[in-house]
Parts: structure tokens; C-alpha cells; sequence
């Protein structure tokens, strides 16, 4: 499979486990329930959930019409194709932080970049500056 197609098969079963976890407001409906309603066999929701599977476009149909969704909604936004692996699991543990937690991960990926721009010059000195006489 390539790495465009893992996406959106990750961002389809991603949808699909964020929709059945939140369906009924917020009270979730089971992996074999969905797979009930759908006539699908039951591990079927679990394959499409972690991307083993996916889902065929009229099964995708059966999925939006049954959590009232645009089919469109199980897709990628544009540009999300280039998006790389570790960066796509940097932001899925990101979003599960606590806001300050998150704070301090953003200052250390800003750390680790000013790093990587002055690796090899002079850094500025920490303090102030010395004026010249």
C-alpha cells in the first residue's frame, strides 16, 4: 500500500471509531452493533478502525447514512496526503494532552528547531548585550 493510501485508510478508520464512540450523544454504539446494523461481519469495524481493512466505497455509503454524515467527511482535507507518519503521530498524542502539557511540547519542538537552525554557528549569548566604547 502507499503511504497516500495508509492515510486516508487511517483517516477513514479513524472516522469511523470517532463516530461510533460518540454516536447517541456520546454514549458510543459497540463494534458488533454497527456491524449488526450493517449486515457486515463483526471483526469487520475493527479491521476498518485500525486501517486493515478498508472499507469499500458502497460500505463507506452504508456508514455515512447510518451516522447521518457526508461521505466526504471520511476523507482527508486537501494536503493531508503529504503529511509524514511521525508527524501524523505526533499530533494524534498531542491532541489527548492537557493544556499545559501541550504548552510545554510546543516550547520544546521550538527549542529543537531554533536548535537545528543555529547547529553549526555562533548562537547568540544568553544576557545582555555589551555595548561598544
Amino acid at each position: 500500500m502507499r503511504k497516500a493510501e495508509m492515510i486516508v485508510g487511517e483517516h477513514i478508520g479513524h472516522r469511523i471509531r470517532d463516530l461510533r464512540t460518540h454516536y447517541n450523544n456520546g454514549e458510543g454504539i459497540s463494534q458488533d452493533a454497527l456491524a449488526s446494523e450493517l449486515s457486515v461481519a463483526a471483526n469487520t469495524i475493527s479491521r476498518w478502525e485500525t486501517g486493515v481493512y478498508t472499507p469499500s466505497i458502497d460500505d463507506l455509503a452504508k456508514v455515512a447514512r447510518f451516522f447521518a454524515v457526508s461521505i466526504k467527511s471520511f476523507f482527508p482535507p486537501d494536503g493531508t496526503e503529504t503529511v509524514d507518519d511521525d508527524l501524523l503521530s505526533l499530533l494524534r498524542a498531542a491532541k489527548h494532552l492537557n493544556p499545559d502539557d501541550l504548552e510545554e511540547l510546543i516550547k520544546y519542538a521550538e527549542f529543537r528547531r531554533a536548535r537545528q537552525i543555529y547547529k553549526g554557528r555562533s548562537r547568540p549569548k544568553a544576557g545582555r548585550k555589551s555595548r561598544k566604547k
